[in-house]
């Protein structure tokens, strides 16, 4: 997932205004700042992140999941996935490559061309997939705290939110299996049209790290619930709760071969996948310069279908007549919601000139309220960012925006110095 610039770029305007970057999110319950005072300096962040909780979850599958078998890499190399509160290994994770994703594909081509799953009734799917929602139900704490584990989301997001919608979307999905319909077509003539919907086979599905359990249930659950069979290729930071996940399909009694979960990275495992002559739709969401990459292999190996779900600029716009506090709380959840890592994140704010000092002065002190530390801990609002790469990333940007000349109003830097945390961060007078 392309990275978004973390901190809030004020613009001021008449008839129209100046970009800003921010962030949106899907779920504004979430977002509600507390209203807690407290004694904070112009540029500080309120922070809690001394102490942390230590999660009370086993990480219990670190393997690929390759025609219903948990196995090494066949290479034997493992790549490490880390707590994004310390940055600190917490496993290490079978890492596939392209031998991988030709086993896994084997797996699922054959699963399709000659296993029950699509001569299988759509009842009997539908009854499968429900029994997996079941048992991700029953597992809701433990994914949630293994998804906050290692992406460092919000615990009280994942576990009240991300999982249930899980449950909620596998539930959905396994509804329509036996509601995908044909069509009759009026002919010239004495012909009888007939169009059949049926799987078109062999699916690779490429999800992102920001929202890793969630995205994992948007791609899987159509595909299945429509008699495809599916290889998985789970993103480098946040591996490990697409391969829980991948058990308690297996669990339900999902025929073997039917889903592949291959972990690695996007050069080697990811390239192999969206290039795989025997591969017959691609899914992918994350940024926009690696879709790219995608369509080009897509067409250069069997011309297969692509579906792309990318990153996106969506504007914020704050009129002159607005609730001012409304769309200051409005602002900040677009813009700090899910650590700002969201790909619909609403990354330009445009504020009427003659609210704008009154909204800037209310967006820095919701941003200096704002709770920064362990997302295991209740009243915490923002955790760290996923890894080093995305919270090095930030910080350049703070950096153009001081070098722009841009007046940092709070924040601008890291918060402790173990951990990806940054402080929430406003900047005015944006050019």
């Amino acid at each position: 997932m392309a990275a978004r610039r973390f901190f809030s770029l004020v613009s001021r305007s008449q008839s129209f205004p100046r970009p800003t970057l921010g962030f949106v999110s899907l779920l504004h319950t979430l977002g509600r700042d507390t209203q807690r005072s407290r004694n904070i300096s112009k540029l500080s962040t309120a922070a809690e992140v001394d102490e942390l909780i230590t999660p009370s979850v086993e990480i219990r599958y670190t393997k690929n999941l390759i025609n219903g078998k948990f196995m090494d890499a066949a290479s034997g190399k493992t790549f490490p996935a880390y707590d994004p509160r310390t940055g600190e290994v917490i496993a290490h994770v079978a890492e596939g490559d392209q031998e991988d994703i030709n086993r896994a594909v084997s797996a699922a081509r054959k699963a399709f061309d000659e296993g029950p799953w699509p001569k299988m009734t759509p009842y009997e799917r539908s009854r499968i997939l429900l029994r997996v929602a079941d048992l991700v139900e029953k597992h809701n704490d433990e994914l949630a705290a293994l998804e906050t584990w290692n992406n460092g989301k919000l615990y009280e997001q994942a576990v009240n939110i991300e999982v249930p919608m899980f449950v909620r979307l596998l539930r959905y999905y396994a509804g329509w299996a036996d509601k995908i319909h044909g069509l009759t077509v009026p002919a010239d003539g004495n012909y009888h049209v007939q169009v059949l919907h049926e799987p078109i086979g062999v699916a690779g599905q490429i999800i992102p790290w920001n929202f890793p359990i969630l995205l994992f249930a948007w791609k899987v659950g159509p595909a299945l619930a429509c008699g495809n069979t599916v290889v998985v290729k789970t993103a480098e930071q946040t591996p490990l709760t697409g391969l829980f996940a991948a058990q308690l399909f297996q669990e339900a009694g999902l025929p073997p071969g039917v889903l592949n979960v291959v972990s690695g990275f996007g050069p080697t495992a990811g390239s192999a996948l969206a290039s795989h002559m025997d591969v017959d739709k691609i899914a992918f969401t994350g940024s926009t310069d690696t879709g790219k990459i995608i369509y080009q292999l897509a067409a250069k190996s069997n011309l297969k279908p692509v579906t792309l779900e990318l990153g996106g600029k969506s504007p914020f716009i704050v009129c002159e007549d607005a609730d001012v506090d409304k769309a200051v709380e409005l602002a900040h959840f677009a813009l700090f919601f899910n650590q700002g890592q969201c790909c619909c994140a609403g990354s330009r704010t445009y504020v009427h000139e003659r609210i704008y000092d009154e909204f800037l002065e209310k967006a820095k002190a919701a941003a200096l309220r704002r709770v920064v530390g362990d997302p295991f801990k209740k009243g915490v609002e923002q955790g760290p960012q996923v890894d080093s790469q995305q919270f090095e990333k930030i910080l350049k940007y703070i950096k153009s925006g001081v070098e722009s000349n841009a007046t940092l109003e709070c924040g601008g830097d890291r918060i402790g110095t173990k951990g990806f945390f940054v402080q929430p961060t406003v900047f005015s007078n944006v050019q």
